[in-house]
């Protein structure tokens, strides 16, 4: 039995962090102490956080790859390097998403994420989340038209029964024929059934939230915008209070007012902070190949060639930085990473540093940077004096300089 503490560390719950100390035991939050002091805990590491912030594992619902890797190669280190490059940035359980794609590419993704799944060297997988095929090609976006079509329950069948429990979300346009039945039938299953890549009007859209979609993917992006005589999906989810949102915060999928106003309308606990990252995120400018696409990445902004949007590059810490910089209080920025996508996931023991939860926690520096990532108590990354440093194993080599 392992026992940690954390302590001298500033912990977010109230209108400015206070300062605090965590107590850990066999991969489980034991204690919390706001308090400077030590809090009379005998353990067996102690690890100073030298004041910096303490926040909860970030939760990234919505991410293809990482560090060069595409999840949809179909290759067991594909989906390794982006649980590597997600505990990296500060985010500690993701769903690893798809693109539209043929049936047996998605199997071969749902085949190396399994493998991978109870073995990961960093982030945790919660699940897949599948973006599409059944999506609205006047609404697509990046995604590749030939491999969209209409709602096939035989199709969906077949996919849940290759993945098993593995599937958490699935994101479809409720308009098309058979949408709704799709819904209904997703959801009976447990399945988070989101909406997007939609020209659903108003009026659809609610009878979607009203059969079960629950959720609604890169808000704003790949569906009917707002029109005062038209308002469309997002409008509707706004009136649903049973309906969360994801938010690209990047500066270029959203306008900082659009972040405010969405937080505005649905508040921090149905507002979910996303990535949407593609395989250039960790890599910098340059061409990739995504979703059977030639995407191009200039100053951290991805497009296909005729100019259309083709997912972020940013990360979760720096969605988290650009949240609070748009003017969201940093408490709710932080519940937007951590406490509301476990909500919406089912993730009764992630998301909040309080006894009896996992201990899956980061610590920030002011400029939130990821100085070091703890999951299941053990530290799984640290930043160095010289640069990135992944540590397979906690103890004294997993106390930060």
């Amino acid at each position: 039995m392992t026992v940690t503490l954390i302590r001298n560390v500033r912990l977010t719950g109230s209108d400015e962090p206070t300062p605090g100390n965590v107590l850990i035991r066999d991969g489980q939050i034991t204690a919390v102490d706001r308090d400077t002091g030590p809090g009379g805990y005998k353990a067996d590491v102690e690890i100073d956080g030298n004041g910096q912030l303490l926040i909860p594992g970030m939760i990234d619902v919505h991410i293809h790859g990482a560090d060069g890797f595409d999840m949809m190669d179909g290759t067991i280190r594909s989906v390794e390097a982006v649980s590597e490059a997600c505990a990296r940035t500060g985010c500690t359980s993701f769903l690893a998403t798809s693109v539209s794609s043929s049936l047996e590419s998605l199997f071969g993704m749902i085949s190396s994420v399994s493998r991978v799944k109870g073995r990961e060297s960093g982030a945790r997988i919660a699940g897949m989340h599948i973006e599409g095929p059944f999506l609205n090609v006047k609404r697509k976006g990046m995604q590749n038209e030939q491999f969209l079509r209409h709602p096939d329950l035989d199709e969906m069948k077949a996919i849940l029964q290759n993945a098993g429990s593995l599937i958490r979300m699935v994101t479809l346009a409720p308009e098309l024929p058979g949408g709704l039945e799709m819904v209904a039938f997703l959801k009976a299953r447990g399945i988070i059934v989101s909406v997007a890549h939609s020209d659903a009007t108003y009026e659809e859209a609610k009878q979607a939230f009203q059969s079960g979609a629950s959720h609604v993917t890169h808000c704003f992006n790949g569906m009917r915008p707002i029109h005062h005589r038209d308002p469309g999906m997002i409008v509707a989810a706004f009136e649903e209070n049973h309906v969360s949102v994801q938010a690209i915060v990047d500066d270029v999928h959203l306008h900082p007012a659009i972040v405010r106003m969405l937080y505005r309308e649905k508040g921090a606990d149905k507002m979910v902070l996303i990535t949407d990252a593609l395989q250039a995120m960790g890599m910098g400018d340059g061409t990739y190949l995504f979703g059977g696409h030639k995407v191009t990445v200039t100053q951290g902004v991805a497009k296909l060639e005729d100019g259309t949007l083709a997912s972020s590059t940013v990360t979760m810490n720096m969605a988290l930085a650009k949240t609070v910089r748009a003017g969201i209080p940093l408490n709710d920025a932080v519940l937007m990473a951590t406490e509301t996508p476990a909500n919406v996931l089912g993730l009764s023991r992630k998301g909040r540093i309080a006894p009896g939860m996992d201990a899956d926690l980061v610590l920030l520096n002011e400029q939130f940077k990821v100085l070091w990532t703890i999951i299941d108590g053990k530290i799984v990354y640290r930043r160095s004096k010289g640069g990135d440093e992944a540590l397979k194993e906690t103890g004294g080599s997993g106390v930060p300089e």
